[in-house]
């Protein structure tokens, strides 16, 4: 058996022990909500991107429960409440081991809930839907699937950058406050910069090399079958976004010829959680189907 395979079903064994213990905590809870008067209440699974954890979701969070809905934000593998150990965990980690967590994740909650994903967490909210796991699929800010090459100058910037690492896709990669500042955060408000940043972990090598180097993956990582995605689609940017542009998260919506497509002024790559970031989770909730 090759090794990478034997790795896969391995990660996929443990990953199915570990969420063993919550799926009777979890589920008790969302019956306590059902039971106490909202029993058409929407599950929505969150997944955030690389360097971030389920926490970026806070804002959104808060207006969707105050509407009704039950929310999910699950850590990937190495991030947010698991990143303690990160620079070991994190080596060698590829898209598919993060699908292979939120597939087994998916297991615990009622069967196709909404699906939202930011950045990376885009690219993965695509294929679990395209599994047929969601009712609505929201991309917020999508990082770039397979087959679709960077169109602006920043973008073909950050490969390069990543190229000048070496290595890269063998090392886990920690983030940069100076080029956050200018990448991610720049819709942030400066004094609340570095707080948003310290909450930033390390992101694996590999899931880098798969997403910005997607044409020299022979594994195929962050390929979507996009004719099989079945349900409502809105895809959503921020104007000034530097990490993704405007232009590639359109590339993203065309794929989906009924989906919806909105580009925010004002608003950079972090909108979940800038300024503003409850009135967008609230349009949000006005589009998903009833």
């Amino acid at each position: 058996m090759p090794p990478g395979l034997f790795r896969r079903d391995f990660l996929q064994a443990a990953v199915g022990l570990a969420v063993l213990p919550l799926i009777g905590e979890q589920a008790s809870a969302q019956d306590d909500v059902r039971e106490g008067g909202n029993a058409m209440a929407k599950d929505i699974v969150m997944l955030h991107g690389a360097n971030e954890g389920g926490w970026c979701f806070d804002r959104f969070k808060a207006v969707f429960e105050g509407l009704g809905f039950i929310c999910h934000t699950p850590d990937l593998i190495g991030h947010g409440t698991k990143a303690a150990d990160a620079a070991k965990t994190l080596v060698g980690v590829g898209m598919a081991d993060y699908r292979v967590e939120l597939e087994a994740f998916l297991e615990t909650v009622p069967p196709k809930p909404v699906i939202l994903g930011h950045s990376m967490g885009g690219v993965l909210a695509q294929q679990l839907a395209a599994r047929g796991l969601a009712s609505a699929l929201i991309l917020v800010a999508p990082a770039p699937r397979s087959g679709i090459l960077p169109p602006t100058d920043a973008e073909r910037k950050l490969d390069q950058d990543l190229m000048g690492l070496g290595s890269f896709w063998k090392t886990v990669i920690d983030p940069d406050f100076g080029l956050a500042r200018i990448y991610t955060l720049n819709c942030v408000p400066e004094a609340e910069q570095r707080a948003v940043f310290d909450r930033f972990g390390p992101e694996s090598g590999r899931a880098f090399f798969e997403l910005f180097f997607w044409m020299f993956d022979r594994s195929g990582a962050t390929v979507v079958h996009t004719n099989a995605v079945s349900c409502p689609v809105l895809c959503l940017v921020g104007a000034d976004d530097k990490i993704v542009s405007p232009q590639t998260a359109l590339e993203t919506a065309r794929a989906y010829p009924e989906a919806a497509f909105w580009k925010l002024e004002g608003h950079g790559h972090m909108l979940v959680l800038e300024p503003g970031a409850e009135d967008i989770a609230r349009r949000i909730a006005d589009w998903i189907p009833g």
